[in-house]
């Protein structure tokens, strides 16, 4: 199943959380904290939007950090993946 956005949407899925430490002590699932970190999946065409125009400024493969509790999230083919706006976007990784 492919999911395409619409409008100012992005679709991202959750960067891998670490499973060691720097100093090399390898975590347990349940000790491994969730990274805010996303990968842009898929982007929008943009447009007009509520009367503005949008630009979009992500691209796919882009790093980004979300709002923690922004966005759908949505489960397809057993993956994990979140649908948010482009403003609910706060900064891209590099």
């Amino acid at each position: 199943m492919k999911l395409i956005p619409l409008a100012d949407r992005v679709i991202v899925k959750q960067v891998e959380a670490e499973e060691t430490t720097k100093s090399g002590i390898i975590l347990t699932s349940s000790a491994q904290e969730k990274p805010q970190i996303f990968e842009v999946i898929a982007v929008g065409p943009g447009g007009v939007v509520d009367g503005h125009d949008v630009d979009m400024t992500v691209e796919v493969g882009d790093k980004v950090i979300t709002g923690k509790f922004s966005g759908t999230q949505v489960k397809i083919d057993g993956v994990e993946l979140t649908i948010v706006r482009q403003s609910d976007i706060l900064a891209i990784v590099e």
